[in-house]
């Protein structure tokens, strides 16, 4: 028997609906159950003001929870990312499905490479992170703020406005546009925001549709859920919020968890720069959230000590 629909809240641009759709496809294998997608808008989508002026911590999430707290929708999908550090009371994260490339990549003209880009090039992105990274990797470059959805940056590129922008190559590769991408930038260089490729399904705190919970489970990925909580709980600890200039990186290879945290100043010209790996004791969800926390402690307490309160801005509650 068809268990009861299940109703899905997304934001409703092509990226959030595309990403959205693959994890409603999931979610209606794993529950058996029919899914009715519930486009909503939010703050981050209407406002063409920058996300450092808008306050880039929860703009495109705190409409989706509201909707999810009304009871309009059963579950959200965030780009994790998007989703601020400090947990919500009446919410939880039910789910965090397997992470995909979660570097930076270049959409140039004429293909070229970051490193070719001509001096006084000008690269498009909204993310005050990417400006910093910019600036440290190419000062001879103009970095222009820009807002809109892919299709609207990649414009910009092909009717010459710009010769670059800088997006995430997994919102490239789930709209089918990978092609753009003229350079991936390495994450040894260019370390992406705590939690960039991994999407986040979040709920309301209380136990739900039996079947949702089972499909929440199967479509959990335990190393992904660790390695993003490692890197969210360096924004957390060093109160920044998701827009601040901080880029990390974590990934468990064999039985290790390495966690790499960068800061950076506001033109690029400052970076610190922390590095720490722990041993879980299992794979297990507990232990390897015990590891997680033992990284980002760690990295958090070495960076604040090399002073890097002094260039990252204070976390805006949403």
């Amino acid at each position: 028997m068809t268990a009861a629909v299940i109703r899905v809240g997304t934001r409703g641009s092509a990226l959030a609906m595309a990403q959205t759709r693959q994890i409603a496809d999931r979610i209606a294998k794993a529950a058996k159950a029919e899914i009715e997608l519930v486009p909503i808008t939010t703050h981050g989508d209407t406002s063409r003001a920058s996300l450092a002026e808008i306050g880039g911590t929860g703009v495109f999430a705190a409409a989706l929870r509201e909707a999810l707290l009304a009871g309009e929708c059963d579950v959200v999908v965030h780009s994790l990312k998007d989703l601020p550090t400090a947990e919500h009371p009446g919410l939880r994260l039910g789910a965090v499905p397997k992470r995909v490339d979660a570097r930076d990549v270049l959409c140039a003209r004429d293909g070229l490479t970051l490193a070719a880009l001509p001096e006084g090039a000008r690269v498009g992105t909204g993310s005050p992170r990417r400006i910093a990274q910019l600036g440290a990797a190419r000062p001879d470059v103009v970095a222009v703020d820009i807002r809109g959805n892919v299709d609207t940056r990649l414009g910009k590129v092909e009717s010459g406005e710009l010769d670059a922008v800088i997006l995430a190559a997994a919102g490239l590769s789930r709209l089918g546009r990978l092609d753009a991408a003229t350079d991936h930038l390495e994450l040894s260089d260019w370390p992406t925001a705590p939690g960039q490729g991994a999407l986040a399904i979040e709920v309301r705190r209380e136990r739900g549709d039996r079947d949702l919970e089972r499909a929440l489970e199967a479509i959990d990925h335990g190393i992904t859920r660790a390695t993003v909580l490692a890197e969210r709980l360096v924004l957390s600890g060093l109160e920044a919020g998701c827009s601040a200039p901080v880029g990390a990186t974590a990934f468990i290879d064999d039985e290790l968890l390495f966690l790499t945290a960068s800061v950076y100043s506001a033109d690029g010209s400052r970076r610190l720069t922390s590095s720490h790996a722990a041993t879980p004791d299992s794979r297990s969800a507990a232990d390897l959230a015990d590891a997680a926390r033992d990284v980002a402690d760690r990295a958090v307490a070495e960076l604040l000590g090399n002073g890097a309160a002094d260039l990252v801005p204070p976390e805006e509650q949403p």
